[in-house]
């Protein structure tokens, strides 16, 4: 009997540690519980208010570009562009450099990658390397080319927003960096296609 009543102390004592969060202080389990609830649901409004505010914002700015991207592309004609990526192709500083942004800025990612049919085999490994580093340094200024991750610019651009700062010089300067860095990534990945290829009496 005496069990049964210390079992029953302790429920009591514990429904009166829920009804507490009715109290002015704001404690108890419920109003805990509450209040993770409300930060729960938070997380899902908030994202919420991000995906309304890209489909009035963000995805008719990536239909319209796709579109005049397309568009453009027809009007200068597939087989001149194909002859533009030929012409950069030749070249060690194009080759990196404008070859890729070629590719990145007319069939986005991950088509951009098809381009390296213009190249010897020995080129390819180092413009992969080149192109694939480039689908993110050209989105502040095209963000067509690679809208799947489009998140990563928006993540540095909000910052700059919250600060009241313009987008276009860095979108630039974003630019311009890529450029450089693919330049630089490609003259190392084709020396070390080069020598593991010698290493290995690989023919390419």
């Amino acid at each position: 009997m005496q069990g049964v009543l210390n079992v029953a102390s302790i429920v009591d004592r514990w429904f009166i540690a829920l009804l507490q969060e009715t109290q002015p202080s704001g404690g108890g389990i419920l109003n805990a519980l509450g209040n993770a609830g409300q930060w729960f649901i938070g997380l899902f409004q908030a994202g919420a208010k991000v995906f309304t505010s890209y489909m009035t914002d963000i995805v008719p700015l990536l239909i319209v570009l796709l579109t005049a991207v397309y568009a453009l592309t027809n009007l200068i004609g597939e087989e001149r562009v194909h002859r533009a990526a030929r012409f950069a192709a030749r070249t060690i500083f194009t080759r990196y450099t404008l070859l890729p942004l070629l590719a990145v800025f007319f069939l986005t990612n991950p088509m951009c990658y098809t381009f390296g049919v213009f190249l010897e085999e020995k080129y390819k490994p180092a413009f992969y390397d080149s192109a694939v580093s480039f689908v993110h340094p050209i989105l502040g200024l095209f963000p067509h080319a690679n809208p799947a991750e489009l998140f990563v610019y928006l993540g540095v651009a909000k910052g700059l927003q919250d600060q009241n700062l313009p987008l276009g010089p860095i979108a630039v300067r974003y630019f311009i960096v890529g450029l450089i860095v693919i330049f630089v990534r490609g003259l190392f990945t084709q020396y070390i296609t080069f020598f593991l290829a010698r290493r290995q009496n690989i023919e390419l």
